[in-house]
């Protein structure tokens, strides 16, 4: 998120003005999966973008490399009750579009975006260094960095992430609670096609979404699979055919056997909103002013629209002549971003409890609105124009 700010930054701001833009980064620099496709190896990190992100890239002119690496679109989308009858079929035909949104590699993003700021002469990057303190004033903030440097800014941009060490630093409070949920996230392939569809069936245990990946056989789909921490514990326990049976089993055999299992990973599931985006010189994006539950796969996606409002918000600073620091600035930037974004979390909130409520009325009143929903074209076509511009 950090990169793709400082990118949008070079792109937008700088040739109006002197900025200068430093970009910490506490790890190494990204390394591109492998692109064989008689060998593929995928990142098990995946975003899935919208249409608005997918802007941003083009914006920045990294779309078409992105693209000719290893990006898969969706054209259609299906989601079920495992529990019912009722399901919806989501279709980019029906709302004149060619895709839903596309699938990337997190580490295919980050290469394209790393690779154009290193072409910008006044962008500044530093892999494998993170913030140790810092100090703010009225009028910015020094970094005191792990590898003993001194940095001076008048913005400190913050998208270190959930476990935001800077917003620890910032004495910025955050409201938090866990879902005593884990995530399993892994690349698998299947018997059959993925067919271009992006497949979640929301299981009692929790949601359990397939993403397909490009490549000439259309079989690899990432996977994310929210589980209980038990359950989770369990099915890490599994050896790759017992993973895949149990995988195949929830997924009620949608794409047939599932043949191979990549490594597995799992982390725990946490939502997290900053009561505050900004204090003195620091202003938070992404995941350091909030994560969601990623049944719906908008965690990213909220993170660029956060980017480009801050973005827009100090380019209009700019062509003031006011300070990028200026609380007012920042503030402008809190109130488009913050509601918006609690709006997103309530929302998956809600679905998650519904979903998850195995009482019979209940289960029965989702199963008919699900079967509305799907039945009424003009609902669901809109729902699904609202999902491809990340409800803006």
């Amino acid at each position: 998120m950090g990169a793709s700010c400082a990118a949008l930054l070079a792109k937008n701001i700088t040739p109006k003005s002197d900025l200068q833009i430093a970009v910490i980064d506490a790890g190494k620099a990204p390394e591109l999966p492998s692109l064989d496709e008689d060998a593929p190896e995928f990142d098990p990190r995946v975003v899935a973008l919208t249409h608005t992100s997918q802007q941003l890239f083009e914006k920045l002119g990294v779309w078409e490399v992105i693209q000719s690496q290893r990006a898969c679109s969706y054209t259609e989308m299906r989601v079920w009750d495992d529990e019912g009858t009722a399901s919806i079929h989501f279709r980019a035909t029906d709302i004149q579009q060619r895709q839903l949104g596309y699938i990337v590699e997190n580490s295919v993003l980050l290469c394209a975006v790393s690779d154009y700021i290193q072409q910008q002469d006044n962008i500044m990057l530093l892999c494998g260094v993170s913030v140790e303190s810092l100090a703010q004033s009225d009028s910015g903030v020094v970094l005191q960095c792990t590898d003993g440097s001194l940095l001076s800014a008048d913005l400190l941009v913050a998208a270190d992430g959930g476990q935001s060490k800077i917003r620890e630093l910032t004495n910025i409070s955050v409201r938090e609670w866990e879902y005593e949920h884990k995530a399993i996230v892994a690349t698998v392939r299947s018997e059959n096609s993925h067919r271009h569809t992006a497949w979640q069936n929301f299981l009692s245990s929790g949601p359990l979404a397939f993403l397909p990946l490009e490549h000439p056989s259309e079989q690899y789909c990432s996977i994310v699979w929210s589980v209980e921490d038990e359950k989770a514990d369990w099915l890490m326990g599994l050896d790759e055919q017992a993973f895949g049976q149990e995988l195949a089993c929830a997924f009620e055999y949608c794409l047939g056997s599932i043949l191979n299992v990549s490594q597995r990973f799992c982390f725990p599931l946490v939502q997290c909103h900053a009561v505050d985006y900004m204090s003195n010189g620091v202003v938070l994006i992404g995941d350091a002013a909030h994560t969601i539950h990623p049944l719906a796969g908008q965690g990213v996606n909220l993170g660029l629209l956060d980017v480009q409002a801050l973005v827009c918000e100090l380019e209009r600073a700019i062509k003031r002549d006011m300070v990028i620091y200026e609380p007012s600035v920042l503030r402008r930037y809190q109130r488009q971003r913050k509601g918006h974004n609690l709006q997103v979390m309530l929302l998956m909130e809600g679905l998650k409890r519904l979903f998850g409520n195995r009482q019979l009325t209940i289960r029965w009143l989702r199963n008919i609105g699900m079967k509305k929903v799907n039945e009424f074209s003009l609902l669901k076509n809109w729902l699904a124009k609202q999902a491809i511009r990340n409800n803006e």
